[in-house]
C-alpha cells in the first residue's frame, strides 16, 4: 500500500479523502488545507489527520493527491516532485502551459510519476466503447450543467469543456490544425457558455458546446466514422453503437438495409457493449497506484494533461480575439 496525502479539503477533496481511506491500494496518512478552521472541522468530522504544515505531510508520504484550486496546482506539485513524491493532480493540470511544461521537466528530473484527474476517461460508458472509436471524422459534444457558484472563478472551458477536449484527444490520432470558438459571459466574469470547432490535420472536425447556466444537466458525445455511429451519455452511463456492413445477398425479413445513390447496399446493426458499474474517481486513483507499483505509464499522463490544457487555452484565446 502506498502512503498518500491529500492537499485540499474542499468538496472534491473530501470525496478523494473518503475514497483513499477506503482503498486497498493506499494508506491515507492525512491531508493539508490552508484554511485551518476547515481543516480542523474535517478532521473532527471524519477522523482524517490534519497537517497544518504542507511540507511535513509531503515528507510523510509516497504520493501527493492535489485537489486544490487550479492556481495552486503548480506550486503544490513542484514542492512534492522536488522531494521525490509521485503526484496526482486534478484537472486542469496547471493554470498555464509554462507551468505544465516545467512539471514535465521535474517529472523526468526526479524520476517520479504524475497523473491528471481527467475522470471521464474512467467513465464506464466511455470505457465500454472506446475501442470501437476508430478514426472518427466528426464529433459533437454537449456538456451542460445547472448553475453552481463553485467553479465560476475559471472559464467554462477549463471547468467543463476540458473533459471533452481530453476525451477527444485520446481517440483522435492527429494534431490540431485550427480552432474557432465563441464564449459568452452571462452571470460570471468569465464565459459561462462556450462553443468550439476544432479541426485536426487528418480532416476530423469536433464541435464542442459547454454551458454552466443550463436548466438541466447533459453530458453527451457523438462520434461519426466510416460505417459507424457511436453515442456516449457520460451522465446516464449509456451508449448507443450503430454500425454498417455490406448487406448479404439474401437479407432476412428483419434486416435493416440501406442503399445509396450508387446502388451499394449496407446492412445496419446495433451493438450493446457491456457497461461495468464503477466509481470513476476511485478507479483513476487506483490505476495510478498500479502505475507506480508496476512502473507502467499512467492512464492520463502529465503530457496528455498538458495537451488538453493547451487546446483549452487556445479555445479561450480564440473567443477572446472576438
Amino acid at each position: 500500500m502506498l502512503n498518500v496525502g491529500v492537499l485540499g479539503a474542499g468538496h472534491l477533496g473530501k470525496i478523494h479523502l473518503r475514497l483513499l481511506n477506503e482503498s486497498q491500494k493506499y494508506n491515507l496518512v492525512g491531508f493539508y488545507d490552508p484554511d485551518v478552521i476547515n481543516g480542523k472541522k474535517v478532521e473532527a468530522e471524519f477522523g482524517y489527520t490534519f497537517y497544518e504544515n504542507i511540507n511535513k505531510l509531503i515528507d510523510a508520504v509516497d504520493v501527493i493527491d492535489i485537489v486544490t484550486p487550479t492556481l495552486s496546482h503548480f506550486d503544490c506539485a513542484k514542492k512534492a516532485m522536488k522531494k521525490g513524491k509521485h503526484v496526482f493532480i486534478e484537472k486542469p493540470i496547471t493554470n498555464t502551459i509554462e507551468e505544465a511544461d516545467e512539471l514535465l521537466l521535474l517529472e523526468k528530473k526526479y524520476q517520479v510519476k504524475g497523473q491528471v484527474g481527467h475522470v471521464e476517461r474512467f467513465n464506464p460508458a466511455f470505457m465500454a466503447v472506446k475501442e470501437n472509436i476508430n478514426n472518427p471524422m466528426f464529433i459533437e459534444t454537449h456538456r451542460l450543467a445547472e448553475f453552481n457558484p463553485r467553479g465560476t472563478d475559471v472559464p467554462v472551458v477549463l471547468d467543463l469543456m476540458i473533459h471533452d477536449i481530453d476525451a477527444i484527444l485520446s481517440v483522435v490520432k492527429s494534431e490540431v490544425k485550427q480552432i474557432n470558438a465563441s464564449g459568452v459571459s452571462v452571470i460570471s466574469n468569465s464565459p459561462d457558455i462556450a462553443n468550439a470547432r476544432i479541426e485536426f490535420e487528418n480532416g476530423c472536425v469536433a464541435n464542442l458546446t459547454a454551458s454552466r447556466i443550463s436548466l438541466k444537466n447533459m453530458r453527451k458525445s457523438r462520434f461519426f466514422q466510416r460505417d459507424a455511429y457511436i453515442a456516449v451519455d457520460f451522465l446516464e452511463k449509456k451508449v448507443e453503437v450503430v454500425k454498417m456492413k455490406d448487406a448479404p445477398e439474401k437479407p432476412g425479413d428483419f434486416d435493416m438495409i440501406l442503399q445509396n445513390a450508387e446502388g451499394v447496399k449496407k446492412q445496419i446493426y446495433f451493438e450493446n457493449p457491456d457497461i461495468a458499474s464503477n466509481n470513476a474517481i476511485l478507479d483513476e486513483l487506483e490505476t495510478f497506484a498500479d502505475a507506480i507499483n508496476h512502473n507502467t505509464v499512467p492512464v492520463v499522463t502529465l503530457e496528455q494533461g498538458t495537451r488538453a490544457l493547451r487546446v483549452a487555452l487556445e479555445v479561450i484565446k480564440s473567443f477572446q480575439k472576438k
